[in-house]
């Protein structure tokens, strides 16, 4: 693992620290939110919370290219918040709203920002490592200088599909970063009943380098993930960063997580947290006003009570919504095949 070095103040602007708070911040307030409305039966089918692991996605995002594009699993709620879409459609989403990003078909799992080149939120457990693959392919055929980001949780890192995208990612080279967020549990069997050796040098058989590093500390987080890009982005081919991180809820919200003890949960709230420990270089090294803390806190706190309210007075869709966005209309295929 990278060992991490003691952080300063010219490891990190104040202008970056705030900004990378506030982002955590609404991931962690926003998934707090989504938990009590699925425990009032607001939110139906499988709901998976990002809390404890906010450091890792907002990390990639702040060090990453515009052109890069990203594709995650069904844990991904904080990446499309990240991504630009306002969190009053991905809670209404959430929620099987008309006014959701999908329109209320795609729910928790299945959210989308291709604006900004968030390829989703994917259900099918490591199909977006192929996926992602597809997207590295995309980016070498293009020669647009992009990335894929392609994550995956350590249960999915078992998947047979995975060794197959990285086989043609390293016979042809492409621009992948595979980050593969250990949060130690998979579904709710720890990596060590469930996995044989370290998940970042799965790669090594195909010639594939990796790295293992702390999720918790998005300060030198950030510097290994753009040390990573840097490597794929120069054509060397993909790499596998293995990112060390601990969710603080079960697997999805119908997971009581009995299989942890209480005291493991609490060493990690009370001494890894990522908000915490970025919080506390704010305020020593930084030096920050509290008062502008707590001025992100309560902002914060206002825009994920609007998407709840917002979320909850937003109709169902219509019936007549399951037809629609389905097959594409004859015409408009005619109109785009003459328009290539």
């Amino acid at each position: 693992m990278a060992k991490a070095k003691k952080v300063t103040k010219s490891d990190i602007s104040v202008r970056e620290a705030l900004k990378l708070y506030r982002e955590m911040l609404l991931i962690r307030r926003f998934e707090e939110k989504a938990g009590q409305l699925y425990g009032m039966g607001k939110i139906g089918g499988f709901c998976h919370l990002y809390i404890g692991q906010e450091a890792v996605a907002t990390a990639v995002k702040s060090v990453q290219e515009p052109q890069d594009t990203v594709i995650t699993a069904y844990r991904n709620h904080g990446h499309v918040l990240l991504y630009g879409v306002a969190p009053k459609a991905v809670m209404a989403e959430m929620t099987g709203r008309v006014t959701g990003c999908s329109k209320g078909k795609g729910g928790s799992m299945h959210m989308f920002s291709l604006a900004q080149n968030f390829y989703g939120g994917h259900g099918i457990v490591g199909a977006q490592v192929s996926l992602g693959t597809g997207l590295g392919f995309a980016h070498r055929y293009k020669k647009d200088n992009g990335v894929c980001i392609a994550y995956m949780g350590d249960g999915a890192a078992d998947q047979g599909q995975v060794a197959e995208s990285y086989n043609m990612a390293a016979l042809w080279a492409l621009p992948v970063l595979y980050i593969v967020e250990n949060n130690r549990y998979s579904m709710g069997t720890s990596t060590q009943r469930h996995a044989a050796g370290e998940f970042y040098r799965r790669g090594e058989g195909f010639g594939i380098p990796g790295e293992q590093v702390d999720g918790q500390d998005i300060v030198p987080l950030r510097k290994v993930v753009k040390q990573a890009l840097d490597y794929v982005r120069s054509g060397e081919g993909p790499y596998i960063l293995e990112v060390m991180t601990y969710r603080y809820r079960g697997h999805s919200m119908s997971d009581p997580a009995k299989y942890r003890t209480k005291d493991e949960v609490s060493a990690y709230k009370d001494g890894k947290d990522p908000i915490a420990q970025i919080k506390k270089l704010m305020l020593g090294a930084l030096k920050i006003k509290e008062t502008d803390i707590k001025e992100i806190d309560k902002e914060i706190k206002a825009i994920v009570t609007e998407a709840a309210e917002f979320a909850q007075a937003s109709p169902e869709p219509d019936p007549s919504e399951l037809w629609t966005d389905i097959f594409i209309p004859v015409e408009q295929s005619k109109e785009t095949e003459h328009a290539s």
